[in-house]
């Protein structure tokens, strides 16, 4: 199994914009972003503090990205 690497919410934001997600609204912490096809996501925003790694998955899944092309999309930026 591959390491996932952690990440503040600066850098996930970046992940989901790569990935065709447009960010929508906020509400309190949490931002909402929205792709094309209608899927819509939420990742917290607690400033540097990284996002704990089984919500960090649960986002990756949502976003419907593997742990591999996450750390290709975060090579690149």
């Amino acid at each position: 199994m591959t390491k996932l690497p952690l990440v503040a919410y600066k850098e996930l934001r970046k992940v989901a914009e790569s990935c065709g997600f447009d960010w929508q609204r906020r509400q309190g912490s949490h931002n909402t972003f929205k792709n094309p096809e209608g899927r819509i996501i939420v990742i917290p925003d607690h400033g540097a503090q990284v996002i704990v790694r089984p919500l960090l998955r649960k986002i990756l899944r949502d976003i419907g990205i593997s742990v591999e092309e996450y750390r290709k999309i975060l090579e690149k930026l």
